[in-house]
């Protein structure tokens, strides 16, 4: 309902059954139209400071709105959306009980960013482990979350939610005839260039392909290069610098991958 065709929802790109995201490398929009970006999980949203892979939306609210009008995504006009909404009788009537109006662009924003509040991981093998439960994690998992913590991952992917939000260049599209400028599009800062929020890692093992621009198919092609210190290009951020000083092996990476997988516990739909 939400689409200008009624061909798309919320739900084609962040599916709950696959992680809350889609397992394609971007997005596919209305007539077919393919995007730049990979669809970031719902998952945990509710605790980021902001939105998008550059950041460009301080809210939920502002967000949720976002993909409605984008011509490449459910290109629609929220005020004809608006009138198309009042015209369905139980929309109206739930928008009346709960926000004692009609359906407005407000309103909108609200409910979707209101639900989306509610879909959060936890209870994984890695909090059964902090709850005292030693057994959760096997022998590669504590490795890994030793490694983690000593090769400098968690100073970006801070825990309890594996991101601290900050913004950071791995050098991930850089080589491209023209990158996607990152967090410099909203900024206008050009220190700002390839820089990206610091994805969640809580259900990471779920949510593939990686990167903004979905370039990495698997998790362990994902380690690899963060493990590698990113890519070179003139803006690398200095910390993925100091990850690649720490020189991580091939077998720290396998042990990574698995304490990544411990990361994945419970969240609503992820059932089907």
């Amino acid at each position: 309902a939400l689409s200008k065709d009624g061909t798309m929802a919320c739900a084609t790109c962040h599916a709950p059954e696959m992680g809350w995201t889609e397992h394609r490398a971007t997005s596919k929009g209305i007539k077919d139209q393919v995007g730049g970006a990979n669809s970031p999980t719902v998952i945990n949203s509710a605790y980021a400071p902001a939105q998008f892979w550059d950041g460009r939306a301080a809210s939920l609210e502002e967000q949720a709105l976002g993909p409605i009008e984008a011509p490449i995504e459910m290109g629609h006009n929220l005020d004809e959306l608006v009138v198309e909404l009042n015209a369905i009788a139980e929309y109206k009537d739930a928008f009346q009980k709960v926000f004692g109006t009609d359906v407005t662009k407000d309103g909108i924003a609200k409910a979707i960013a209101s639900f989306e509040r509610t879909v959060l991981s936890g209870n994984s093998p890695y909090d059964k482990f902090q709850a005292g439960d030693k057994t959760a994690l096997n022998d590669s998992q504590k490795r890994g979350l030793e490694l983690f913590n000593s090769a400098g991952c968690s100073t970006c992917h801070t825990a309890p939610l594996f991101s601290g939000y900050g913004y950071y260049n791995a050098g991930v599209g850089m080589d491209k005839e023209t990158p996607d400028q990152g967090r410099k599009g909203v900024t206008g800062k050009d220190g700002d260039l390839g820089k990206f929020r610091v994805p969640m890692l809580r259900e990471v093992a779920n949510t593939g392909p990686y990167f903004h621009d979905g370039s990495a198919a698997t998790l362990e092609e994902a380690v690899a290069l963060m493990a590698a210190g990113g890519k070179d290009n003139d803006n690398l951020s200095a910390m993925l610098k100091a990850v690649r000083s720490h020189e991580i092996t091939a077998e720290g990476q396998k042990d990574l991958v698995e304490f990544l997988k411990a990361l994945s516990g419970e969240f609503p739909g992820k059932d089907g």
